[in-house]
Formats: C-alpha cells, sequence, structure tokens
C-alpha cells in the first residue's frame, strides 16, 4: 500500500484535469497516479482533489470516473 506525499491519509486520489480517480491500494493505479504527479508537476498545479469520505461513491458525486488501467497483453 503506497501513498503519496501529503495525501497519506486517502486511498482514492482524483486528478482534475481528466476527472478520473486513482486507488492507491491498486498498484498499476498507484504506479500511472506517481509518474503523473511527478512528470506532469500535479501538486504544484493543484490538480490533485482528495474525498471526504474517502470513497469511490464519493469521487463519482463530484463526477470523477475510476481510472482503468490498459490491459496487460
Amino acid at each position: 500500500m503506497s501513498r503519496l506525499a501529503r495525501f497519506e491519509q486517502y486511498r482514492y486520489i482524483g486528478i482534475r484535469d481528466t476527472m478520473r480517480v486513482y486507488d492507491c491500494d491498486d498498484v498499476q493505479h498507484y504506479e500511472e497516479l506517481a509518474t503523473r504527479v511527478t512528470d506532469d508537476g500535479l501538486v504544484g498545479r493543484k490538480l490533485l482533489q482528495s474525498f471526504a469520505p474517502d470513497s469511490l461513491d464519493e469521487a463519482r458525486n463530484r463526477g470523477f470516473e475510476i481510472f482503468r488501467a490498459p490491459a496487460a497483453h
């Protein structure tokens, strides 16, 4: 289980530019999220969103869709 710095208490993190939510308990989700945070400077651009309560339902209520990792071949 990995968490982003400044978001250690949250399982679900959304990215506002794509309106996708990532489950940090899922390895593929976390790796994609961490890459975007680093490469695109999402923290500095204030594009990350946490949810309270920390649930997928709450993320959906706010218009976010779950990230779908590409299928491995």
